[in-house]
């Protein structure tokens, strides 16, 4: 679509929230849905139309790439969601993985024609999905954070075993999420939203980076950065989200791939990012939406509240905004009719200027009263 329609979408006071699976959850035969190409094309389609966005946007299943690694690999699909590489399997890995795609599994192949199904018969924005590079890696060893931080020290992979299984899995990683991607562009797709929520100070340190350490470079953006060029190479467009905790390094670096839009979690101050990412860049978020299914943590006047005071806060920082969640909203068994309700009240709210609101410790803690200023 090119960086314009979405910054006009911005000016014009977009919201919208990435709510696919509360549409999802109120049909009979969801898990039949999600390995059917046409039928969750339509929900997906659904939900666009429900939320008055056009940007029809894939079902959020960070699992499908690992699935679809692991099965190629001899691991059964039933135990993929578990299982971690005890050790590094090796280049044969590489070139088993290479010679086995495809075949795809029933939830990727419907992911790839959903998006197909958007672009042959709607008028909406078709966006793929997949899960970034480095937050795959991560779910497929036990114990990514060691390894990481020896990395990080100054330990390769030829120094140490578990350095080299954490480039072994990134690199095999990669290849299924370039195959993921380039099948959502054949079949479509206008812009795909990545997904690195591991890409954060939980994986990463944060003392090693201030230290002066490229770890975060190496194993994070340098992989993003072969998605965004095979993006770049198609003219599709980069939605890039990461929900994770953040220091500022991370978020600049974030910046570097050139987003169309940066989604980021409600642990972030937005109207303090704006100050680092490019106006060219739309910012989006970043509700609680984790947090909807319960009144006891926070209510639909509290929701409401604190999409005013966003808005506020961000339309006096100037930058190009795009109210909604945090990252994809998840249907709770039993809570629906109260997320949905406040997923309404965030769409529909009616904002003057800031309001006195009850906030959940800034995105964690305990609540406290905080006026916006």
């Amino acid at each position: 679509m090119g960086r314009q329609f979405y910054l006009d979408l911005a000016r014009a006071g977009h919201r919208m929230p990435i709510g696919l699976d509360l549409v999802l959850h109120e049909q009979p035969n969801p898990e039949a849905i999600v390995r059917d190409g046409q039928a969750l094309g339509q929900v997906v389609a659904e939900t666009a139309r429900r939320y008055r966005t056009p940007l029809a946007i894939a079902r959020m299943d960070l699992q499908i790439e690992k699935t679809v690694l692991l099965v190629i690999l001899g691991v059964p699909a039933a135990e993929a969601a578990l299982y971690h590489f005890p050790t590094d399997p090796g280049a044969a890995a590489v070139a088993r993985l290479a010679a086995g795609l495809p075949p795809v599994n029933l939830a990727l192949q419907a992911q790839i024609d959903a998006v197909g199904y958007i672009a042959a018969h709607t008028d909406l924005v078709p966006i793929g999905m997949t899960i970034g590079p480095f937050s795959l890696m991560t779910k497929l060893l036990k114990d990514p954070i060691t390894p990481l931080y020896m990395a990080g020290s100054g330990i390769t992979a030829e120094d140490d075993a578990d350095v080299a299984l954490v480039e072994r899995a990134l690199e095999l990683g990669l290849r299924v999420i370039l195959y993921s991607v380039a099948a959502q562009i054949r079949a479509g797709a206008g812009a795909v939203f990545m997904a690195e929520p591991a890409a954060s100070v939980v994986y990463i340190s944060p003392n090693q980076i201030q230290a002066g350490s490229d770890i975060f470079e190496r194993y994070v953006i340098a992989a993003d950065r072969q998605v965004k060029a095979l993006l770049d190479r198609h003219g599709v467009d980069l939605i890039f989200h990461c929900c994770g905790e953040l220091n500022e390094y991370m978020l600049r670096q974030f910046t570097t791939l050139d987003p169309v839009v940066l989604s980021l979690g409600s642990s972030r101050r937005l109207w303090e990012d704006a100050a680092v990412v490019p106006k060219h860049i739309v910012l989006y978020g970043n509700l609680p939406s984790k947090h909807f299914y319960s009144d006891a943590v926070i209510t639909t006047e509290q929701v409401e509240a604190q999409a005013c005071d966003l808005l506020y806060r961000m339309g006096r920082a100037g930058h190009p905004f795009i109210l909604g969640s945090e990252c994809d909203i998840l249907h709770v068994s039993g809570s629906g009719e109260t997320i949905r309700k406040k997923v309404a009240a965030f769409l529909g709210c009616r904002c003057d200027g800031p309001r006195p609101i009850r906030r959940h410790g800034e995105g964690r803690g305990t609540e406290q009263d905080t006026p916006a200023q």
